[in-house]
């Protein structure tokens, strides 16, 4: 295991769980699974580092995971909000330096935030505004929300654009967006060349205000 690893603690070993919990152990971190259904235990006993059948509502049980040894404890029990608040409120009680919560709603999202949670997910609610985007945006591929007004986004190249330079395209003073990266193909191009002409297929990695974005995703330049 590479010196950089981190360990994970996952409680709740459902689809995002499990997800979670495989592709942190692909990526050559250490990983815990903790579910107290043994057949969920069962299946994901082989793809992780370490696999418990536990009740995490029950203060010992946990206690005996020791989740404050972990550098992140990941608690995707949001379908059984009482055992998700409870594990979350022990968790934090027991030391967990940070601890990342799966919500069902918002106001299950809420309340996990009041009872200690570092950071709350909502995995459901993101599919779908991701889905909704990229319906209505064009162009756009993929985006990575910063804050409600701000993002980073794949866009595929607008046709006007095809053959000009950024220099000439001057789309930081024209947008006030800025190009951090082209993909091109399967290369990624970080240290861009403002003289270059961009070429058709070239996908634009931009960071800037949603509204300037998604002008550009419509092709609107």
């Amino acid at each position: 295991m590479s010196k950089h690893a981190k360990s994970f603690a996952v409680i709740g070993i459902g689809r995002f769980g499990e997800s979670v919990a495989q592709t942190l152990c692909t990526l050559g971190h250490e990983v815990l699974a903790v579910d107290r259904d043994e057949a969920r235990i069962a299946a994901v006993a082989d793809h992780v580092t370490h696999a418990v059948v536990a009740d995490t509502t029950d203060e010992r049980a946990l206690k005996r995971i020791g989740v404050r040894n972990f550098d992140c404890v990941i608690i995707s029990v949001g379908d059984d909000i009482r055992a998700s608040i409870l594990t979350t409120v022990l968790a934090k009680e027991q030391g967990a330096q940070l601890v990342i919560a799966k919500a069902s709603d918002k106001l299950h999202a809420r309340l996990l935030e009041k009872t200690g949670a570092d950071k709350v997910v909502l995995p459901e609610h993101e599919a779908g505004v991701r889905l909704a985007r990229s319906l209505v945006s064009g162009s756009i591929i993929d985006y990575l929300d910063l804050s409600d007004k701000y993002s980073i986004n794949e866009t595929l190249i607008p046709a006007a654009w095809v053959g000009k330079t950024l220099i000439e395209l001057n789309v930081r003073n024209r947008f006030g967006v800025s190009v951090i990266a082209i993909r091109r193909g399967e290369e990624i191009i970080v240290t861009l060349d403002p003289k270059a002409p961009l070429r058709a297929g070239d996908v634009l990695v931009m960071i800037g205000a949603n509204e300037s974005l998604t002008r550009i995703g419509h092709g609107n330049v």
